[in-house]
């Protein structure tokens, strides 16, 4: 099942989207996509209860902003230089664990709303994520075990300042957790619909320029090993989303580095999660 949020900005709608594109209303069957949904058997129930109401449900128009497809989590867990040849071009080294950084959940927007370029930005860059979101509590967890605490997958643009994240001193957080700085969406796959989450195509483009296009087969640490290694750490609760990382290709890493400007248009996606498009802006009071 592909899950979405409709509706204005703070006012978002639980739906679902419909293998012929056709987007529904079900928000008199479930409440909200947060951790209390993730958490218990609503998922299958609202499956099965789709299923039989399918041909009545409200039907969403076309033109109704999309949110982002879950609410606001408890956390953001991002795991950086997780790709080779990133690491590379970063001019770091390949790391022996998981890189793990927080990103702010106030940073969180819908697939296709505006990334505002912060105050006193010289340095905001891209990076095509994708991302899991947790369904089972997972604290302690095993390898072989971790898939069992994964809900769904979603596309994620992990837009980062990058003076703010390595030139100010202190932690990453400063760098990725600006507002508008994680567009998430357009759905959530459910985790019966990617088969191999290791096995995605990704890309990015800037004003129609293919800027990263990689797969998944290329991530250092893969997705069971994240949940795993997270979860020895921090407990890790339902709804919570972990961002796997970014393929090489980003604007810090080109030669000259090129970062975005107002009026820019970043479009993205990944095999089975849909793309997302995002016009940049600069920060005004």
């Amino acid at each position: 099942m592909k899950l979405i949020r409709f509706g204005a900005e703070g006012s978002e709608k639980p739906g679902v989207l419909l293998s012929d594109g056709t987007r529904l209303d079900v928000s008199g069957l479930v409440a909200e996509y947060d951790e209390a949904f993730f958490a218990g058997d609503a998922l299958a129930d609202l499956t099965s209860k789709v299923a039989a109401q399918v041909d009545t449900l409200p039907k969403v128009e076309a033109a109704v902003r999309l949110g982002a497809p879950l609410a606001r989590p408890s956390k953001i867990v991002c795991v950086g230089l997780n790709y080779a040849k990133h690491a590379a071009e970063s001019g770091m080294d390949i790391p022996a664990e998981p890189v793990l950084f927080f990103k702010a959940t106030s940073a969180i927007v819908g697939p296709n709303d505006d990334i505002v370029i912060p105050k006193g930005s010289e340095k905001t860059d891209w990076e095509v994520e994708l991302a899991i979101v947790i369904g089972k509590k997972a604290s302690y967890v095993d390898q072989a075990d971790a898939m069992d605490h994964i809900a769904g997958y979603v596309l994620h643009n992990d837009v980062s300042e990058r003076a703010f994240q390595l030139e100010r001193s202190g932690q990453w957080v400063k760098g990725k957790s600006a507002d508008t700085f994680a567009p998430i969406g357009p759905f959530i796959a459910t985790r019966d619909e990617i088969s191999d989450p290791g096995n995605l195509r990704l890309w990015l483009k800037v004003n129609g320029e293919m800027q990263q296009d990689s797969d998944t087969s290329d991530l250092i640490f893969d997705v069971p090993h994240l949940v795993s290694y997270i979860s020895q750490y921090m407990t890790l609760l339902p709804g919570d989303i972990i961002s796997t990382g970014t393929p090489f290709g980003v604007g810090m890493g080109l030669k000259p580095p090129t970062y975005l400007k107002d009026g820019d248009v970043v479009e993205l996606g990944i095999d089975g999660l849909g793309t997302s498009v995002q016009k940049v802006k600069t920060y005004k009071k």
